[in-house]
């Protein structure tokens, strides 16, 4: 036997897309490790003129990825870096091993994670949780210049 749940949605809101918006965000990371843009993508979305739509990201390596977080407590992205070094070791006697040892764990990690994401935007901004950040995820443990593509599709204020 289930317990009865209650559950509400808001009106349907439908609007045609008329605006396409595009940036390229560069990131400058300090090696392996998470890096918030969450502000930085929050601010494009304010100059592209956003009102309702979805904003996606992509990111153009093999060697990081992209993933929404929480933001509140630092210790959880302690964690999940714990879990990916768990997931694919270094010193797991990889073949592939052409750019030093940490080669294709970096590869396996940006595989369990993710390469783009897509965000509503509703009202203006982000569509977000209270504790959800977005994160560039650096996989290499030396600094790299990453590149994330941004582009929102909807209307605009």
């Amino acid at each position: 036997m289930s317990s009865p749940r209650t559950m509400t949605r808001t009106p349907v809101a439908a609007a045609a897309v008329t605006h396409v918006a595009s940036s390229l965000l560069t990131v400058q990371t300090g090696g392996a490790g998470f890096v918030d843009i969450s502000s930085d993508v929050a601010k494009f979305v304010a100059e592209a003129g956003a009102r309702e739509g979805a904003l996606t990201l992509f990111v153009r390596h093999t060697s990081a990825s992209l993933t929404i977080q929480e933001n509140a407590d630092p210790t959880v992205l302690v964690d999940l870096t714990t879990v990916l070094n768990k997931l694919a070791p270094e010193n797991a006697r990889w073949a592939h091993d052409t750019e030093g040892p940490d080669d294709m764990p970096v590869h396996v990690k940006s595989m369990l994670t993710a390469t783009s994401l897509q965000i509503p935007v509703l009202q203006g901004r982000l569509a977000l949780g209270t504790w959800q950040g977005i994160y560039l995820i650096e996989h290499r443990r030396r600094p790299h210049r990453r590149e994330v593509v941004l582009q929102f599709l909807g209307t605009v204020e």
